[in-house]
């Protein structure tokens, strides 16, 4: 029976990639600077102290707090999971990219006061909220969950 230690070792090497490329951004750019990389694509240097689309920045600093400790909740129960269900591939996966994340983030809410967001896509004048390695992680989590469930679920449907 596979073992939950490479669950966590993967979601481990997300967190060490996004403090890497963290501490990169904060050594090369400077707060609101903006780096052109391609015609939809920006290095832009923010800081946002809400959660996914700067839900609740605008708050005094409370919101800091719910944040972390919704994430370190969420990263525990992402734990027992793995330890119960390690043989699960695609769950497990989804699962540990969003604990990677998830952990990621809560590094620089616990640093910073706020996450440390650097990559801007852009169109036609449309900008997408600046987002990180860890935000990353977690939306293909997310997205590998609803597959998850969703191929699960007909595996099901189908053994009826």
């Amino acid at each position: 029976m596979p073992s939950a230690g490479r669950w966590y070792a993967l979601a481990g090497l997300v967190v060490v990639l996004d403090q890497l490329s963290k501490w990169l951004v904060l050594e090369n750019i400077g707060f609101g600077e903006t780096i052109y990389v391609a015609p939809f694509w920006n290095w832009v240097l923010t800081f946002n102290p809400g959660a996914a689309f700067s839900f609740l920045a605008d708050q005094p600093g409370w919101q800091r707090w719910l944040f972390t400790a919704l994430a370190l909740g969420v990263s525990g129960w992402i734990a027992f999971m793995l330890r119960q269900h390690p043989q699960q591939r695609l769950l497990s996966l989804a699962l540990t990219l969003v604990m990677g994340g998830a952990l990621g983030n809560v590094i620089d809410r616990v640093r910073f006061g706020a996450v440390v967001d650097f990559v801007q896509w852009h169109v036609a004048g449309f900008y997408w909220p600046a987002f990180n390695v860890a935000d990353s992680a977690i939306t293909i989590g997310a997205i590998l969950l609803v597959v998850e469930q969703l191929t699960t679920g007909n595996k099901k449907e189908i053994s009826r």
